[in-house]
């Protein structure tokens, strides 16, 4: 704790946000988390994965095991920051423009990506911190279009042990970004995966994103 500070030596300060940012950048360009657009306002990255298992959601649409998927990501560096007093109607009404936004400009990106027709399931993975705090947002994405889907009943040792060093690296992005958003639980961060299907997510944003082509 000393090492971030801002009273202690600048310099021990600066030198942890390199590490911890610079860790940051090499996990995404390992995951191949992109950024699909330069708007300032987008809070959201994204990646191309594969379906672990089969999935079928509520409005029919179905994927196979193997199938490519759109895997949305937090874009720490732009999410708006929480004031010191913590969450706000103000912030959350930041956020709320920001995450539609961020929607909008995916399906824009993702109709100038061929390449990527055969992408019919988006997800988003819900790691903000305990997993009764993750239900709750899950009942927030709700609103947004997006349906909980359980993932698997247990966690083998080493996807515990990869959780948990993801946990330790979100916890110092997070005191180094926004100190305010930080809460006791972040280290028992939980894994809750939300998904909506490319039609609804068109449906959805599409509109917008065309008025704004």
């Amino acid at each position: 704790m000393q090492l971030v500070e801002p009273a202690g030596p600048g310099r021990r300060h600066a030198l942890l946000k390199r590490i911890v940012f610079g860790i940051d950048a090499a996990l995404r360009r390992w995951n191949s988390v992109v950024e699909f657009t330069s708007d300032p306002t987008c809070i959201l990255r994204m990646r191309v994965d594969r379906l672990e298992r089969p999935l079928v959601l509520a409005d029919g649409t179905s994927a196979r095991a193997g199938a490519r998927f759109v895997d949305l990501h937090l874009w720490n560096e732009q999410i708006p920051a929480m004031p010191k007093e913590g969450a706000s109607i103000a912030w959350a009404r930041q956020m709320h423009v920001c995450f539609q936004q961020s929607l909008q400009q995916l399906v824009r990106y993702l109709a100038t990506r061929p390449d990527l027709d055969d992408v019919a399931v988006v997800r988003c993975t819900l790691m903000f911190a305990s997993s009764e705090r993750d239900e709750q947002m899950a009942r927030l994405l709700g609103r947004y279009g997006f349906e909980l889907v359980p993932g698997a009943s247990a966690l083998t040792i080493s996807e515990r042990a990869r959780y948990f060093g993801e946990n330790i690296q979100i916890t110092l992005v997070v005191l180094l970004r926004n100190a305010a958003a930080l809460r006791r639980d972040t280290l028992r961060r939980s894994r809750t995966r939300v998904f909506i299907s490319r039609r609804a997510l068109e449906q959805r944003y599409g509109g917008a994103a065309r008025a704004q082509s």
